[in-house]
C-alpha cells in the first residue's frame, strides 16, 4: 500500500520538512485531514519519546 495526502491537506503536508514528510511516506497512510495528519504526527512524536 502506498501513502495517499489528500488535496484537502496537502498543502499543510508541504510546509515540512523534507525528513519529516518521508517519515510519514514510508508509514503507509491515508491522510485526508488534517486531523489525520495530526495522529501520524503524535504517533511520530510518541515513538521518538519512547527511544
Amino acid at each position: 500500500m502506498a501513502s495517499y495526502i489528500g488535496p484537502g491537506v496537502r498543502d499543510k503536508f508541504e510546509t515540512l520538512s523534507v525528513n519529516l514528510k518521508n517519515v510519514i511516506l514510508e508509514r503507509d497512510v491515508h491522510i485526508e485531514t488534517i486531523y489525520d495528519l495530526m495522529h501520524v504526527l503524535e504517533d511520530i512524536v510518541r515513538e521518538g519519546e519512547s527511544e
